[in-house]
């Protein structure tokens, strides 16, 4: 007999209950009502049509306005009754728009209103959600298995006679993108042409150059896109949105000038790449464990540390899915919002700028600090703190895991020894500190080989000699190295490096994987942390924890196959003992 999944069950009820809603409205809106019908669950939602009409408003009235077309506002409403729609066509008509109306469910326009969350007293964060057709999209995708590729359809498309040409070249580059998973898409102008490089595991590959003229025309129609000043020549900020089948892929474009014109660059943010289960961001077993036990507790503090691009954000939202339950509420404060959790309260900071004439002077600036203490008014059982960057708001951090909070966030230094002294450099009193942080994490990413087309050879000496000299080192301390795959071996030490083939774009390597360490507050750790000490007396303090440094995890990770000497030693000091 099969066990019964009641979260299973409840879900196959909601669905059940969402679908015959859909079809009542659906059935009502022009029978009973004279007005289309839509489903907001496969709409690009526009930030600036939500600031049309509050989120207060919205909620109260059961309204949500979804998207500007013209001078015409798109508002989805629940109940359309005439009075309703009178008062509704006023308001937005002041404000310069000519309102129209379409029946949405009430979970269809809670989908929107859980939008307002990106606004966050934001504004200057526009957001321009013009639709890219997700079908032109596929089309294209289809036609590209690798880079070579892309940098074929751009040449078709740059000497296409085609009206539109401008818009099925950014089609091109960002239907390729998304193929091979890039993370990043660069267009730098130069003397003569504009390059077109993608972010690939963290590293840049050239795909194209584009003549001036066409560069030109592509900055004004990602400008056009993004909510941007079109005449500005300044670093400016904005984002667009592609609907990918049931996913929405926000595109966070930025523009900085440069000797030959604007430089652009457009983030991709793929929900699907940060759906990465906690047990598979590459923690070594001993330290998932420690990790797991520290996130199951109701108060504390857990940092991570590395630099920009490190993957701190990812391991971040991991442990919050790892931990979310319905009986929790979990906040966090972002800058900006970049993925969206179900289930989980996430707000964004943003900084006032103050024109000349001080209209924008009454607004009140929310940082991470005014976040902070905004969350712990909604009564909260775990915070996250995007970035811990200034005194106040590590005080107020360590104080709120002292008080029943679980407090995660992020610190710059450039291992898991740096937390305390930097703790310490920001005016954290160190006799609280030691109460209040458990657990000091840091990480780096490196690229997976591609395990089609790797080989195993002998490595040269130096390496054979690092290797060799990490392992005795681990067992120096009482690490097993067999515990984790691997064993101590002298002479003739093979192991594996990139080759390239049409799986990996030629590259050698698929994908990307954390290599760790960490430094739990027991004890000994405690006992000197009164007396401000150095990274080093930390790390000589946490031998007898036995967790792996990020020197040894790589290491381990190198004799397992899953990475190589050559990229370790990119993100890893490996001459440092």
């Amino acid at each position: 007999m099969s066990d019964f999944d009641d979260e299973k069950q409840k879900k196959q009820l909601e669905d059940l209950r969402r679908q015959e809603e859909e079809e009542l409205i659906a059935s009502l809106s022009e029978s009973e009502f004279g007005i289309p019908y839509i489903d907001l669950y496969h709409q690009i939602v526009e930030n600036e049509a939500l600031r049309i009409i509050p989120e207060e408003e919205a909620r109260s009235l059961k309204i949500a306005p979804f998207r500007i077309s013209g001078k015409n506002a798109l508002i989805a409403v629940r109940s359309p009754q005439p009075e309703l729609l009178e008062k509704i066509k006023e308001e937005v008509a002041t404000k310069g728009y000519a309102a129209s109306f379409y029946m949405a469910s009430e979970a269809s326009l809670r989908k929107v209103w859980d939008r307002y969350v990106e606004l966050s007293m934001a504004e200057t964060s526009r957001v321009g959600g013009v639709e890219i057709s997700a079908t032109v999209l596929r089309g294209i995708a289809e036609n590209i298995s690798g880079m070579k590729d892309i940098g074929r359809v751009i040449d078709e498309a740059v000497g296409s006679k085609e009206s539109h040409k401008i818009s099925r070249i950014l089609e091109v580059i960002l239907a390729g993108a998304i193929a091979l998973k890039a993370s990043d898409v660069h267009v730098e102008p130069e003397k003569e042409s504009a390059r077109v490089r993608l972010r690939l595991d963290g590293v840049l590959y050239d795909v194209a150059h584009l003549p001036l003229d066409v560069y030109h025309l592509l900055n004004s129609r990602v400008k056009l896109l993004s909510g941007m000043k079109l005449t500005g020549k300044i670093s400016q900020d904005g984002r667009f949105s592609i609907i990918e089948g049931k996913d929405e892929i926000n595109i966070r474009s930025s523009m900085i000038p440069g000797s030959y014109g604007e430089a652009i660059v457009m983030r991709i943010l793929d929900p699907k790449s940060i759906q990465v289960p906690f047990e598979e961001l590459g923690i070594p077993r001993s330290l998932l464990q420690i990790v797991e036990e520290e996130i199951k507790k109701p108060n504390g503090m857990i940092l991570l540390t590395g630099p920009t691009g490190s993957g701190k954000t990812t391991t971040l939202y991991a442990i919050l899915k790892k931990i979310y339950s319905p009986e929790i509420n979990i906040i966090t404060i972002e800058d900006p919002v970049e993925y969206h959790i179900p289930g989980i309260t996430q707000t964004q900071v943003a900084q006032v700028q103050i024109t000349e004439d001080k209209r924008a002077a009454h607004l009140k600036t929310y940082n991470f600090l005014e976040g902070l203490r905004s969350a712990l008014r909604q009564d909260p059982d775990v915070i996250m703190i995007g970035e811990i960057r200034d005194s106040e708001t590590a005080k107020t951090a360590v104080q709120s895991a002292l008080t029943g909070h679980l407090v995660l966030s992020t610190l710059h230094t450039n291992n898991a020894a740096g937390v305390i002294p930097r703790l310490i450099d920001l005016e954290v009193n160190p006799k609280i500190m030691a109460s209040a942080l458990t657990l000091s994490m840091a990480q780096r990413l490196v690229r997976r080989l591609c395990q089609f087309c790797k080989v195993e050879k002998s490595a040269d000496p130096e390496t054979e000699e690092t290797i060799n000299n990490t392992l005795e080192n681990m067992e120096r301390v009482g690490k097993n190295p067999k515990e984790y795959g691997v064993a101590k071996r002298e002479a003739n030490l093979k192991i594996f490096f990139p080759v390239g083939c049409n799986r990996c774009n030629e590259t050698g390597y698929s994908g990307r994987i954390g290599v760790f360490e960490a430094i739990k507050t027991n004890a000994t750790i405690e006992k000197i942390i009164p007396e401000n000490p150095s990274e080093r007396e930390i790390k000589m303090a946490a031998e007898n924890q036995k967790i792996l440094t990020m020197r040894e995890d790589g290491i381990v990770k190198v004799l397992t196959g899953v990475t190589s000497v050559a990229e370790l030693s990119n993100v890893v000091d490996l001459s440092s003992e």
